[in-house]
């Protein structure tokens, strides 16, 4: 593909729901202010667990969204994924109706593990009580499908429907899929999102027991996530969901939609190496991203600023950077480039979405935002990571990076 296409897609909604903001004003006032949402871990016990600190979204009230006859049926997973739809709309200023559904608007979302945490959850009252103490709509919930579904069922979006499981990339694929679902024309209008809320004792801990997640016991508890860090030590498990509305470019023009930034480039690929740890030579990466700039038509120095996966572990975060010096070249040293999860921590499918509305929002305000809790800088992350405190600057193309197990690798890029 080339960068001449009839059909240009833009970014109108925002509906953010994670641990350091619910709602795009709260959400982006918290990283415009620098204040973390990760603090420690108290809802749970689990003996041997070493990682103490989550980004959780304390005060989640699912009755401002909900009434209580919806509720039986919407496990935590599917509340953040149908709430952050709404939020978006609303934010889109687009209507939407149960009676009068919409064929041209779909739902492309993403998750990394679904329902799984609310099942687990569901076997413990199993074990109490038996097959009769489970909610009798738990078929109806583990499924990672259920978020488009339900979302598709409260808004009447009659559209393209689909829910990838593509681990940590699945909210980067969401909002990719989406927008060559509406430049292929199968749509006008896409919610494109993910949703995850992975915080139960076994799915926590199993993440714990591989090593992956930080062991920081240190206060304040939101510098255990410390992308860029020579003393970084993992991530930080999170929760939440992120729902952008895309609309192609003369429907949103037409309506005098507010336009945040294009989505004008996309690109997948898989490093077919290792479940947990990145290819060595980083070609995969190296070439998604190259791929996506591409799809943009657009050459590597015409980007500002990359949001980075930057999940705070060792060989991501190094690899990472060695990955964008031999892309771009001279030109990485005037980048800028961040990695945010110390706001959100890592809520799995959800973050891709979540940091792509960050892009969206740093190229509307031409504000970078800024690596939080970078105390020690590493040799082997040695570029501009924005440390500490954002700052204003001039950029027209903005690229976000998620990086998920499996090697699955995926790149956005964004246009003021």
């Amino acid at each position: 593909m080339n960068g001449e296409r009839a059909r240009r897609i833009v970014i109108t909604g925002l509906g953010p729901i994670a641990a350091c903001g619910v709602g795009r004003e709260a959400f982006w006032r918290s990283i415009r202010e620098g204040r973390s949402g990760i603090t420690r871990l108290s809802a749970f016990h689990v003996e041997g667990c070493r990682a103490v600190s989550v980004g959780e979204i304390a005060a989640w009230d699912p009755a401002v969204f909900f009434p209580p006859h919806r509720l039986k049926r919407l496990d935590r997973y599917a509340q953040f994924s149908v709430a952050s739809a709404l939020l978006a709309l609303e934010d889109a200023r687009l209507p939407w109706s149960k009676e009068r559904p919409q064929p041209r608007t779909g739902v492309s979302f993403g998750t990394a593990l679904g329902g799984i945490a609310g099942a687990e959850d569901e076997h413990a009252r199993f074990l109490q009580k038996g097959p009769r103490g489970v909610n009798p709509t738990l078929a109806l919930q583990v499924f990672g499908g259920s978020a488009h579904a339900n979302i598709a069922i409260e808004c009447g979006l009659r559209g393209v429907g689909t829910t990838n499981s593509n681990s940590c990339s699945s909210g980067v694929v969401s909002v990719g899929e989406a927008m060559r679902y509406i430049r292929d024309g199968w749509a006008d209008v896409m919610l494109a999102g993910g949703a995850e809320a992975p915080l139960s004792p076994l799915t926590f801990s199993s993440f714990d027991f591989i090593k992956t997640m930080s062991r920081w016991a240190g206060q304040p508890a939101a510098e255990a996530c410390r992308p860029f860090d020579k003393a970084r030590d993992g991530f930080v498990m999170g929760e939440g969901g992120c729902t952008l509305v895309l609309e192609e470019l003369t429907h949103a023009t037409a309506r005098g939609a507010h336009i945040y930034a294009e989505v004008c480039g996309y690109s997948l690929n898989n490093d077919a190496y290792h479940m947990t740890s990145p290819h060595p030579d980083g070609e995969s990466t190296t070439a998604c991203m190259a791929a996506a700039l591409a799809d943009a038509g657009i050459a590597p120095e015409q980007i500002g600023y990359i949001n980075c996966h930057a999940s705070s572990t060792q060989l991501n975060d190094a690899g990472e950077v060695a990955c964008i010096k031999r892309l771009f070249g001279d030109h990485a040293r005037r980048l800028a480039i961040s990695g945010t999860k110390p706001f959100t921590a890592h809520p799995l499918g959800a973050t891709g979405a979540m940091e792509t509305a960050i892009c969206a929002l740093a190229l509307q305000d031409q504000w970078l935002p800024p690596t939080l809790h970078h105390r020690t800088p590493d040799p082997a992350c040695d570029l501009d990571v924005v440390p500490n405190v954002g700052r204003p600057a001039k950029f027209e193309y903005a690229m976000n990076n998620a990086f998920g197990f499996g090697g699955i690798n995926a790149s956005l890029v964004l246009r003021r």
